[in-house]
């Protein structure tokens, strides 16, 4: 049987890779990457990668790299065809029927591309011709310079009707074929084709692979009745399926240092640019509402993505009618964020205005699906009278049953009915607490609780971490990995469960081992430089200072390396050692009830507590402490 392009590609857009390959290798989330053992090799420290962003899998181990259909054949030694089959019928598509034609269509397919590309060339020339004077203009006054047009593939399409038409034609194109790739339209009534787009400033619009598929253009008359204009349904283009700046958005994505950075959904093609140039990753829909094709391709690249929209009245209904579409879709990891922009502002006037960082800072103050979906329920109507509070909480009822996945239905009725208490506290005689806030929910009453409204969670982190002084035992750890990034290697599963024995350093310790499972070469200096680059540098010279206290032997100068690496990996197994007997003494307690075994959990105890007292004395550092 076989499979033309577009029935893979669509195969692969809708299964994640981690999901299909996490059924037979354990996988671990780090960054943006999940991480496991081979499946091709016996090894003891993960080097297994699985991008859901590329679409592929890497095995360091064997050198194996592949996508899901590759990953089929090489574990469950499935020819290609039952390997499409499977995932055929785990994805929900028909396989197609045997067509002696399906050869001719795919080759038909790959002629119409072809004729994109020398379009878009065709295009971009114009535009630095003297017929594309206004539209440089233009471009200026939006604050787009000369050298990211290129990048952007931007062009012209001049005011002939003819003129695309006849250079492609000059090429060996056929009229109908450019009909049908969607450049030329073809009169109803009869008559010769013609240019679909004049005097507009050209978008090329791409596939998830990075070819192009369709344009859309944007008009430079402002009299003209269509602003903005896209090609037709093709054989190349399906308009509720593609994402214009999905190729540049996935490479942004990939390039993000700490893998939080959800891809962003914003209404226009100058958004996206603007998104782009500020380093954030963005795409748009074809001018219509999000498609439930193009949410799963969405979920496919982030868990959370971010739909951002102005934060007036407009955009408020734009945002509600995504979450009218999505309800149904949302299962545990996949959910939307909101980003509602203020000031009446889209993203490009933001970048022209503003500045690249106040860009990214708007887009970072995202808020939960669940906070908008409330949003729009209280705002349906006035609630000044029981009927229509009843009204509010049938409405929260009715939202939650929307969601198919019963789990995620059971828990966004609890907290949306808690969000409904919040807004109606019952009365209550207990004092609020000092600071006049709202605290921690627990019974049905806000408990008293100093919080910093607005506070993100990296900042609490942040401040926790500052707010006391670094183990020097621990930090000695890490200044040795700073300067021997090799000391990593055998201990990474370790480190990625314990970290290095202080919570101050956790994140630390996680972006560590996300660089080292990421396949970076990085030397001690550019180590730094990246850490420092990462937010991370006043916490490096609260560790160089913790690290000069603890007279570790192995960040002696005088030592060869060999010794140092051994005296490293001794301390460091003394302090994993000590937080498995942390474990350990956790469980016994929690399963004290079942049963209980006193004098097991003492000598436990005591062996911990050793260790824990040579840790902080130093004596760590004497042969009977680390033996």
């Amino acid at each position: 049987m076989r499979f033309d392009e577009r029935f893979i590609e669509e195969l692969k857009a809708r299964l994640r890779p981690s999901d299909v390959i996490g059924r037979s290798v354990k996988l671990k989330r780090q960054g943006r990457e999940f991480v496991g053992l081979s499946p091709f090799a016996k090894e003891k420290s993960p080097s297994f990668f699985v991008n859901d962003d590329k679409g592929f899998f890497h095995d360091f181990s064997s050198g194996k790299h592949g996508d899901i259909i590759s990953f089929l054949q090489e574990t469950e030694r499935l020819s290609f065809v039952e390997a499409v089959s499977r995932l055929a019928a785990e994805a929900g598509m028909q396989l197609p029927a045997e067509d002696p034609q399906a050869a001719e269509r795919e080759q038909k397919r790959a002629g119409l591309s072809d004729w994109m590309d020398l379009a878009q060339k065709w295009f971009a020339a114009n535009l630095r011709r003297q017929t594309g004077k206004n539209t440089r203009e233009y471009l200026e006054r939006r604050g787009l310079p000369e050298d990211q047009w290129e990048r952007f593939g931007l062009g012209y399409a001049p005011n002939d009707r003819e003129g695309l038409k006849n250079a492609l034609i000059q090429r060996g194109a056929k009229p109908g074929e450019l009909v049908e790739a969607g450049l030329l339209i073809s009169p109803e009534g009869g008559g010769q084709p013609y240019d679909r787009f004049r005097d507009r400033l050209m978008f090329p619009i791409h596939d998830a692979r990075g070819r192009i598929v369709s344009f859309g253009g944007r008009a430079m008359n402002p009299d003209d009745r269509a602003k903005y204009l896209n090609g037709p349904e093709s054989p190349l283009f399906h308009k509720g399926a593609t994402l214009y700046g999905l190729p540049e958005a996935r490479r942004i994505l990939g390039a993000e240092k700490r893998g939080e950075q959800g891809i962003i959904v914003v209404e226009g093609y100058m958004d996206v640019i603007a998104c782009h140039r500020a380093g954030l990753p963005a795409v748009a829909p074809m001018g219509t509402a999000l498609t439930e094709e193009q949410m799963e391709r969405l979920w496919r690249v982030s868990a959370e993505p971010v739909l951002s929209f102005d934060g007036d009245a407009p955009g408020l209904r734009a945002a509600y009618r995504a979450i009218e579409r999505a309800l149904p879709l949302l299962k545990p990891g996949r959910s939307f964020r909101f980003a509602l922009l203020e000031g009446g502002q889209d993203p490009d006037d933001i970048l022209r205005d503003k500045g690249a960082p106040a860009l990214r800072q708007a887009m970072a103050q995202t808020r939960t699906f669940s906070a908008v979906l409330f949003q729009r329920e209280v705002e349906a109507e006035p609630l000044d009278t029981p009927e229509r509070k009843a009204g509010l909480k049938g409405r929260l009822r009715a939202a939650a049953n929307a969601v198919t996945d019963k789990d995620l239905a059971e828990q966004y009725r609890r907290d949306l009915f808690e969000r409904f208490d919040g807004l109606f506290p019952r009365p209550s005689n207990a004092p609020q607490g000092a600071s006049g806030g709202y605290g921690d929910r627990a019974g049905g009453r806000w408990k008293g609780r100093n919080v910093l409204l607005g506070q993100t969670v990296e900042g609490q982190r942040a401040m926790h971490a500052l707010s006391r002084a670094i183990e020097p035992v621990a930090a000695a750890l890490v200044h040795g990995v700073i300067e021997d990034p090799e000391r990593l290697d055998d201990h990474m599963e370790a480190i990625a469960r314990y970290g290095f024995g202080d919570p101050a350093l956790s994140d630390l310790a996680k972006e560590l081992v996300r660089l080292r499972f990421s396949g970076r070469s990085l030397d001690s200096a550019a180590l730094r430089r990246h850490l420092a680059g990462s937010g991370y540098d006043v916490l490096m010279h609260e560790v160089e200072k913790a690290a000069a206290k603890s007279g570790a032997p192995f960040l002696a100068a005088d030592k060869p390396l060999g010794e140092t690496r051994n005296l490293w990996s001794q301390a460091f197994d003394v302090l994993t050692r000590a937080a498995a007997l942390d474990e350990a003494l956790a469980s016994a307690k929690s399963e004290a009830h079942k049963v209980f075994d006193a004098s097991a959990f003492a000598l436990v105890k005591a062996e911990r507590d050793a260790l824990r007292r040579a840790i902080k004395t130093g004596t760590i550092w004497s042969d009977d402490a680390s033996s």
